[in-house]
């Protein structure tokens, strides 16, 4: 693992899943590699119906308050409320894929060819949340058409807070050796990814399906 994350990768009983894995990551660092003062954000991969399948338990804050939009619906400047965040990555076109969800129920999906260049955002997503007191679970289904082909790497944020308490979370923060005066967060730092494969949960026989999203965004 690189140090400061935490990662397992779990055998699931054959008898419950036909496919061999799930991994689960733990947000223990702030984007400048600080420890967070709190219980870690987790983010569960498993297999899906047709796409991968991504469980979030996480504290809920409540701060900012809930985005205006309806529950279940994208919502545009997600990134400014509460929110926890994956990137999938193909890191020789940098094409990839950002995955935004929120505890009131809001998501938004870019794609995204180039780094900051989205050519496609506000799609659909299945996703689900429910708030237990001060924690809050959700659950998106990812189809396989959003994801670029040839995804090798990935990183994982959270975000909370307002005004000078705004916190960005990074599962792969930038390393303390790194960071520059005045540097702020950006989670578009594509070289601060690890490696991650589809294949390690899906099975190593797996084959991404192709996507006709992804077909006419050329590097």
């Amino acid at each position: 693992d690189t140090p400061g994350t935490s990662s397992t990768v779990e055998r699931l009983p054959m008898s419950l899943n036909r496919f061999p894995l799930q991994m689960e990551f733990s947000i223990k660092h702030v984007w400048n590699s600080d420890p967070v003062k709190h219980k870690p954000v987790t983010i569960r991969f498993s297999p899906g119906d047709g796409g991968l399948k991504m469980e979030v338990d996480a504290p809920f804050f409540n701060d900012p308050p809930a985005p205006a939009g309806a529950a279940g619906q994208p919502f545009p400047g997600l990134w400014d409320y509460e929110v926890v965040e994956s990137f999938f990555l193909n890191s020789s076109t940098e094409q990839y894929l950002e995955v935004e969800v929120c505890p009131h129920g809001q998501h938004l999906v870019l794609l995204l060819n180039g780094i900051h260049n989205a050519f496609m955002q506000q799609i659909p997503l299945s996703f689900t949340t429910v708030i237990t007191d001060n924690k809050w679970k959700g659950e998106a289904l990812i189809p396989w058409n959003y994801f670029p082909p040839g995804v090798d790497k990935m990183n994982s944020y959270a975000i909370h807070g307002s005004g000078s308490a705004r916190t960005y979370e990074a599962l792969y923060p930038v390393p303390k050796g790194d960071l520059q005066p005045g540097q702020g967060p950006d989670f578009h730092r594509l070289q601060y990814f690890q490696p991650f494969r589809l294949q390690s949960i899906m099975g190593e026989s797996w084959v991404q399906p192709e996507s006709d999203l992804w077909k006419n965004a050329k590097r």
